[in-house]
């Protein structure tokens, strides 16, 4: 009998008294397995018994064997003339199309089963940090018994890249803060003639609380983040592993230089943001008509020196819980492409409530001692 052709890019149909024959030709990849997949699976569904020909096919990939393997599963077809390769590529896409597929995730709706799961996560997140707490005070204590312990030279380090490299941030956020607190509290003490009184407020603030906290902010933001980065790459490349395997303790090593320099740096940002924001405040003082003098003798009337050594007190501790934080988060760095993405915004996050409540915990015990 006459053979029928259907003529289409890499694919022949050819039929006679023995049944319809698909001849594939050429590479069978993505781009042709896009243009031939309608063709053929609608020859496969209209041909029981259809003969797949790949005896002129060259060479075939992942999507090219899917094609092949579902025209054959359609048609209850059989493939003929395929060469080696063609045949191992086809075995082991057939392999993986058997493999059992991981079966989908349910999503149910159980808030009480939510909430304990997570009080039960807390939990072990809060012993986690009383176990690193209690580990970084032993390690503490060792030093000060044998300071050769401690790097000098890597607490330099870390001084300068806490400290020194962030004056220009905190002096910059200081002025604006000032600028910024002068000219809004300026507006609603003009309507009593008592705009004499706003460097009282910017002050008091500025000393107390806003030198301090945003301060903390900056140190949470660029230093908090950079240790858990550093540790989290060396948690996950095994580094921290390698070193307690040849006996060097990584409390000792990586993180006591690190809270030392979040400790000492963090009253030096805090004095010298509240130092930018107090000439902020002077300038724009002075564009409103009073001089300098003036100003001066405001403050002098009601800033102390208790009042700035409350506020170091403060950064002091701000300082060492967003060390202890940013140190913590990097440790405990989990595995694969997010960890140290998520350790980093772990410090930030952590670090910031944790200045917060510290803060209000200061205020309390400052209003109860009289301060």
């Amino acid at each position: 009998m006459a053979k029928q052709a259907q003529a289409l890019t890499g694919l022949e149909m050819r039929g006679d008294g023995t049944g319809r024959a698909a001849l594939l030709s050429g590479r069978v990849d993505t781009e042709a397995a896009a243009r031939l997949w309608e063709p053929l699976m609608a020859e496969a569904r209209g041909n029981q018994g259809l003969v797949l020909d790949l005896s002129k096919v060259e060479a075939v990939d992942t999507t090219g064997a899917t094609l092949v393997l579902t025209a054959e599963a359609a048609a209850g077809a059989r493939i003929e003339g395929a060469s080696p390769p063609v045949l191992a590529v086809l075995d082991r896409v057939r392999a993986a199309l058997a493999a059992p597929r991981p079966k989908p995730v349910v999503y149910s709706f159980a808030p009480i089963t939510g909430i304990g799961r997570r009080v039960v996560a807390a939990g072990h997140n809060a012993l986690d940090a009383l176990g690193f707490v209690g580990e970084l005070l032993v390690v503490l204590a060792a030093t000060i018994i044998r300071p050769h312990r401690l790097r000098f030279r890597e607490l330099l380090r870390h001084l300068d890249e806490a400290g020194t490299r962030a004056f220009g941030l905190a002096v910059l956020l200081g002025s604006l803060l000032g600028v910024i607190l002068a000219f809004q509290s300026a507006i609603p003490l003009r309507r009593f003639g008592a705009e004499i009184f706003v460097p009282n407020l910017v002050g008091i603030s500025l000393l107390r609380e806003l030198g301090p906290l945003m301060a903390g902010v900056v140190l949470a933001g660029r230093t908090g983040s950079a240790y858990a980065a550093e540790l989290g790459t060396m948690t996950v490349n095994e580094e921290v592993a390698a070193l307690r395997i040849m006996g060097i303790d990584p409390m000792a090593l990586l993180v006591l230089p690190r809270v030392l320099a979040g400790m000492l740096v963090m009253p030096v940002l805090s004095l010298l943001l509240t130092l930018a924001g107090l000439i902020g405040m002077t300038l724009i003082m002075g564009m409103l008509g009073f001089p300098l003098t003036t100003v001066t003798q405001q403050l002098a009337a009601t800033i102390t020196l208790g009042d700035l050594l409350g506020g170091l007190f403060k950064a002091l501790f701000f300082g060492l819980a967003i060390a202890a934080i940013g140190c913590r988060a990097g440790l405990g760095a989990g595995r694969g492409p997010r960890a140290v993405g998520d350790a980093a915004t772990a410090a930030v996050v952590g670090g910031i409530v944790a200045i917060v409540l510290l803060d209000g915990g200061f205020a309390v015990l400052y209003e109860r001692l009289g301060l």
